[in-house]
Order: structure tokens, then sequence, then C-alpha cells
């Protein structure tokens, strides 16, 4: 947000570090959960991306954006719940978009949780085993 960049003194240092911290641990947690498997090839292939909720939005443009470079055939967006203008500019990007439910008056996406406690790196590698076992021993990328 070039406005936002604008009013906050030396953002481009603090843009710097974030960018940094973030690197760094989308790294860690790429390799505590891959556990040596290469990552899934996305060209021409159907991708359904699923979160929790949708509150600016900005994480999910990112990802989408990201998936339109790798080459992705289709991109399908899934969430429970989202603002309806930010639901609406998800549409626009997506292939197709389904917001469940699009409250007027949203606020935030835990609002609409009884538990939003946060998902652990163990919960997270549990799941990536089950799944790959499921797929006989490694996730692989079925046919579409």
């Amino acid at each position: 947000n070039e406005d936002v960049v604008r009013a906050i003194p030396h953002a481009d240092q603090a843009i710097e570090a974030v960018t940094a911290r973030e690197t760094a641990e989308l790294e860690r947690r790429e390799e505590i959960y891959r556990e040596g498997r290469p990552a899934p090839k996305l060209r021409d292939r159907i991708i359904i991306l699923v979160d929790d909720g949708l509150a600016t939005g900005a994480t999910m443009r990112a990802a989408v954006k990201a998936l339109r470079q790798q080459g992705a055939a289709k991109i399908v967006v899934a969430v429970p719940v989202g603002p309806p203008d930010t639901c609406h500019e998800i549409e626009e990007q997506a292939d197709e978009t389904i917001c469940l439910s699009t409250p007027e008056f949203f606020q935030a996406v835990g609002q609409y949780y009884d538990d939003f406690s946060q998902t652990t790196d163990e919960d997270v590698r549990e799941l990536l085993a089950r799944g790959s076992e499921e797929q006989g021993g490694a996730v692989s990328n079925p046919p579409h």
C-alpha cells in the first residue's frame, strides 16, 4: 500500500527487515514441513486454495499471483468467511471463488470461530505425514 509506505518514516528499511525475517521463517517452515519431499508441480494443475477466512485478502492475492506465475491451469479459492469487498476482489483474480459467508459488518476472521488458536508446526507435520501415507508414501501430483 503506497499510501501507508509514504506515511511511515524509514519505510524502506522496515520493509526490508520484515521481508528478511519472513523469508527466513518461510524457509524454516518449508524445510520442516517438506521433510525432504520435493515441491509439488503446479504447472497445468487445478489448484484449490483454502483458508480459514479472508480479512484484507492480501495473503490470498499473493498466493493467487504466485500460482499464476507457476503456470497453474485453474485457481479456485475457498473460504468460509470474508468481507464482501474482499471476496469480490478475490473473485476478480481467481478463476473461481467460494466465500460461504460475506457478512456486511465483518471485523476479523476469528470472530466467526469458537476456537481460533494457531496450528502448530507439529500439527502441520502430522497432517502432511498422514496425507503422504494415504498417497502411498509420497505426496503426489495425480493427473487432473
